[in-house]
């Protein structure tokens, strides 16, 4: 059966995607003054978005010309058909040669144990500048927030150093505020990491790149709007065919309202809110807040699919 849904996404507040707090502004600075003192940078970003929300800024102000490793984390939930074509796109068009997935909850992946060796490597090869008679190596980890960097370098530390995490972890963006004191990961060889804060671009001019960051959980979930967020990941699975949300969320069939599918996901659900009724009542509505959350766990954790945002997908029809 074939369906008709949008071809372009609205969103009802684009103010909402333009993510930039102070801390940002002042994190980008201190990276910046911390480069004399790294030898590598360690780019991660969600394997799910790998070009979407991808800083521009930091090949101008922090990558410049020390090696640079593209680590795409989080590959567990994303679309592991397209990865090779993605690492080699963006060798070939970024200039970016070492492009690693990595998922920080499997201690044997293969990308989490390329890195430090990767990293060697490169320094090893590379000019040093003012750093070519330090004994040590010092890398610098950085990335929009919420990608995983502070549990890559509790992943590589307690790999290395068989060590606890000395990095803040949270499931919430912006967790870290400031570029810290040197982390070590590795004594042989000898290697600190700098952990960062994640920076955005102070302005996001393109709105899907915005959504499909902030539908990966790279922006916080109460400045974007739950249900804004929900309806972007509806328009972004009608558009390119993929319907398990029907079950998920108690439809008969796919539909292109939000509205529609958080109603009938808050009566499965059995969920409900209290609100003031102007004859001076209080009454029960559908909490379309925990519905819309619902759905976003859902796409969030794999339930509803593993997907690259950034792949045009050819449409399925079926249910």
């Amino acid at each position: 059966m074939s369906y008709k849904f949008r071809d372009v996404f609205k969103a009802v507040d684009k103010t909402s995607v333009h993510w930039f707090p102070g801390h940002m502004g002042k994190g980008l600075r201190q990276m910046q003054q911390k480069l004399k003192m790294v030898d590598c940078v360690i780019e991660v970003h969600d394997a799910r978005i790998p070009y979407s929300g991808r800083n521009p800024d930091f090949k101008n102000t922090v990558t410049g010309v020390r090696p640079h490793i593209l680590v795409l984390n989080k590959k567990d939930l994303g679309d592991k058909s397209t990865y090779q074509t993605i690492a080699k796109d963006i060798q070939t068009n970024e200039g970016i040669d070492h492009v690693l997935f990595t998922n920080c909850k499997d201690q044997q992946c293969l990308g989490i144990k390329s890195i430090v060796p990767t990293a060697k490597r490169l320094i090893q090869g590379s000019n040093r500048f003012n750093r070519s008679e330090q004994p040590e190596f010092n890398l610098m980890i950085i990335g929009v927030p919420n990608v995983g960097k502070s549990s890559l370098t509790n992943v590589l530390r307690n790999r290395h150093l068989n060590a606890k995490g000395a990095s803040q972890v949270g499931a919430i963006a912006g967790v870290t505020r400031s570029v810290l004191t040197r982390i070590k990961i590795s004594i042989r060889p000898l290697i600190y990491m700098y952990d960062t804060p994640g920076i955005l671009t102070p302005h996001i001019r393109n709105l899907e790149h915005g959504m499909k960051l902030a539908s990966v959980s790279c922006m916080q979930d109460n400045l974007v709007g739950e249900i804004q967020i929900a309806d972007y990941i509806l328009y972004w699975l009608n558009k390119n065919g993929f319907f398990d949300y029907v079950q998920l969320m108690n439809l008969k069939e796919p539909t292109d309202s939000i509205q529609e599918v958080l109603l009938s996901g808050a009566l499965m659900l059995n969920k409900s809110m209290k609100f003031n009724h102007p004859d001076g009542t209080t009454k029960l509505r559908p909490d379309f807040d925990y519905a819309a959350r619902h759905f976003i766990r859902a796409f969030r954790s794999g339930e509803l699919g593993k997907f690259n945002l950034d792949h045009v997908y050819s449409k399925r029809n079926d249910l």
